[in-house]
């Protein structure tokens, strides 16, 4: 299977993106959050830039470009991690998780509405079984939020970065029909979204400090290495080929890998209510995912004419968004 495959971009992401959740409470306590998301995407964008220029790509855009890909870095990179960092301030991971698995909704209709692409039946009722299978899976965690607290904040948050991560979404998607490269715009991105949440983090009074323990600084290098570079360059591969609907059910599938880490290292206990919520996101997932039916064109009906052009099959193919 090749590395480059849906199948392979998709497990990538959701297994990287899975564990980042584990990583990223090394991160929360001594450094605020803006900077901590400032320091990641800095180094990740550094990380990124040296391979591009380590494999002869090019870093070079017009202005008109640059344009384009600092939005992508503003919503993708910046606003929308900051934004998740915040829900989780105010509410349980668990909550943030399931209503960031609502951009499996989003994403296909924000593509249709901006571009055009179909949404079908099919997708629909994969991000459906997603949805429902995310909130199963963490039913206890959502009955100690109805206490109350800042969780109606929390779930600003957590919809505003949904939101402000679909957009960036659709800001890729329009970036690499422009024929942008992929990887290059992505170094330039994270360096853009890290100078999003450094102006976030001043205008907060963050104060830009440091944890020199390991814990910190080794979670940073997986999150900036692998949670950055390694995963967006997957996601980001695999929304080009096959689009934001199938794309975007990474956020679905990343919550349950993030409780298989959390049953290895945290002592999570399963109850049948959560297995049953996996069953259903994995079902949605297989739904999303599975290459649609080309329909079989008929052979072309021999014409008795010399002068007849020669007839040709064509077919179209519904390709899930």
């Amino acid at each position: 299977m090749s590395f480059r495959s849906p199948v392979s971009l998709f497990t990538i992401s959701t297994l990287i993106w899975g564990s980042t959740w584990f990583a990223i409470k090394f991160q929360l306590g001594v450094v605020s959050p803006d900077v901590s998301v400032a320091y990641r995407f800095a180094l990740g964008a550094i990380v990124l830039a040296g391979w591009c220029l380590f494999t002869g790509r090019s870093l070079r855009f017009d202005v008109r470009q640059h344009a384009f890909v600092a939005l992508q870095g503003f919503l993708m990179f910046g606003l929308n991690y900051v934004g998740v960092y915040y829900a989780e301030r105010y509410t349980t991971s668990g909550l943030v998780a399931v209503v960031f698995s609502t951009i499996v909704f989003m994403n296909p209709i924000a593509a249709h509405w901006l571009f055009g692409t179909a949404v079908t039946l099919r997708t629909l009722v994969a991000a459906v079984l997603g949805v429902v299978g995310v909130t199963l899976l963490f039913v206890p965690e959502l009955w100690q939020a109805r206490h109350g607290g800042d969780i109606a904040l929390g779930f600003v948050f957590g919809i505003g970065s949904t939101l402000v991560a679909s957009a960036g979404n659709m800001a890729a998607m329009r970036n690499q029909r422009a024929l942008i490269p992929v990887l290059s715009s992505t170094a330039w991105g994270m360096l853009y979204g890290a100078a999003t949440a450094a102006i976030m983090a001043f205008i907060a009074g963050a104060s830009w400090t440091i944890d020199l323990r390991a814990p910190y600084l080794l979670s940073l290098a997986y999150l900036a290495v692998f949670g950055s570079v390694i995963a967006f360059g997957c996601y980001l591969t695999l929304l080009k080929i096959v689009g934001p609907g199938p794309a975007s059910y990474v956020g679905v599938t990343t919550p349950i890998v993030a409780m298989i880490v959390s049953t290895l290292f945290e002592g999570y206990r399963w109850s049948p209510l959560a297995a049953f919520g996996v069953v259903l996101a994995m079902a949605g997932n297989w739904l999303a995912l599975k290459p649609a039916r080309r329909p079989v064109a008929s052979a072309p009906r021999a014409s008795t004419s010399p002068d007849a052009a020669p007839a040709v099959a064509t077919s179209r193919t519904n390709v899930p968004l």
